[in-house]
């Protein structure tokens, strides 16, 4: 499988692809302490910027889900044989 390799658009900060760093694949061994530096950097900016514009972080608690539980479908053995 070929790595995706940042573009001057994409580029970040410092040249590095914000969109690359923290992703699923990004390589374990690209995965170093100034990479999670600036995709933190760039986290903490995002999350000012939202907050300046009116924005409310919310805090959910960690049992919530997006699915609701649902009845169990009644159709066991209604296949023929």
């Amino acid at each position: 499988m070929a790595r995706k390799k940042p573009t001057k658009a994409a580029a970040g900060f410092n040249g590095a692809d914000i969109g690359f760093l923290g992703s699923r694949d990004e390589p374990a061994d690209e995965r170093t302490v100034e990479s999670r530096k600036v995709l933190r950097e760039s986290l903490d900016s995002q999350i000012e910027e939202f907050l300046k514009k009116g924005g409310e972080i919310e805090s959910v608690p960690s049992n919530i889900t997006a699915d609701p539980p649902q009845k169990p479908s009644g159709d066991y053995g209604n296949r023929p044989i």
